[in-house]
């Protein structure tokens, strides 16, 4: 049976409550004008930010590493997916907006700017 020391307890007492809270740019967020923030992680639907994890449509992507941009509202990712049978890791930048109203995803060669769905799910 393995013994803990006092010092691991608090220490996985104090870090805990840290890895649960929520990441910067937790949220619904549209992928097109008209998409069903109800839906999430389907075509037509949402995608969803929760905890440092990606939801897009047919993957997940813990978000780990982040580097926060000097000077900017922005913080780069190492991006661990998994989707349809595989796996892989790219870097993503992820950036507010300037109204505070959505983010911007960039990824290597691709952009993204995706409005956050409001309290009513639209």
């Amino acid at each position: 049976m393995m013994k803990l020391h006092v010092s691991q307890i608090l220490l996985a007492l104090v870090l805990t409550p840290a890895m649960l809270a929520a990441g910067p740019f937790d949220g619904v967020y549209k992928q097109t004008a008209n998409a069903e923030c109800a839906l999430v992680g389907v075509e037509g639907g949402a995608l969803k930010i929760e905890r440092n994890i990606f939801y897009g449509v047919d993957v997940e992507c813990r978000m780990a590493n982040p580097v926060d941009i000097v000077n900017m509202d922005a913080t780069l990712y190492d991006m661990q997916c998994s989707g349809e049978g595989e796996t892989w890791t790219e870097r993503a930048m992820l950036m507010t907006d300037a109204e505070g109203t959505g983010i911007y995803m960039i990824w290597n060669r691709y952009a993204f700017r995706y409005q956050r769905c409001d309290a009513n799910g639209s």
